[in-house]
């Protein structure tokens, strides 16, 4: 197996996010959250993922501060995962990857979900990046400056 290169040194905000979440596992974990699942368990059959990759995965995701462990609401001693604040902060990214991949991945008559707005049932709104202002920006608008301290 290759070994990963670490990210955790690079002068790239991109680079640093991809070390801490970049793994599909970890990112489809943390989808799930996002639809409310909290159990190992879930997270196994929702996934498919062998139980060695998802404790891994789960450690992992709890270390950085992403999940948090909450012992479950029955009174066993069994623990569910909850997304932190800091978990709580990748919506806008899982969305725009749940965006990118509904007007990119699928063909017109090929099924899949959608996120929808609970209060109306209707599709959520394109993400946008948009400048302070309120104009939106598309990637020749932007550049990369670094910050000097």
């Amino acid at each position: 197996m290759v070994k990963r290169t670490s990210m955790a040194d690079a002068d790239c905000p991109v680079a640093r996010a991809l070390d801490v979440i970049g793994d599909w596992w970890s990112l489809l974990i943390v989808r799930d959250a996002f639809d409310g699942i909290r159990r190992f368990g879930d997270f196994q059959k929702n996934l498919g993922v062998s139980k060695g990759i998802l404790a891994s995965r789960l450690r992992d995701l709890v270390e950085l501060g992403i999940l948090a462990t909450a012992p479950v609401s029955d009174d066993s001693a069994y623990q569910e995962y909850v997304l932190t604040e800091k978990g709580d902060d990748l919506f806008p990214v899982v969305v725009g990857l749940r965006q990118w991949g509904e007007a990119h991945c699928f063909g017109s008559t090929e099924r899949h979900s959608v996120l929808v707005d609970n209060a109306n049932g209707r599709p959520v709104a394109p993400l946008e990046v948009k400048s302070r202002s309120g104009r939106q920006l598309r990637s020749v608008d932007t550049s990369v400056r670094k910050v000097k301290h």
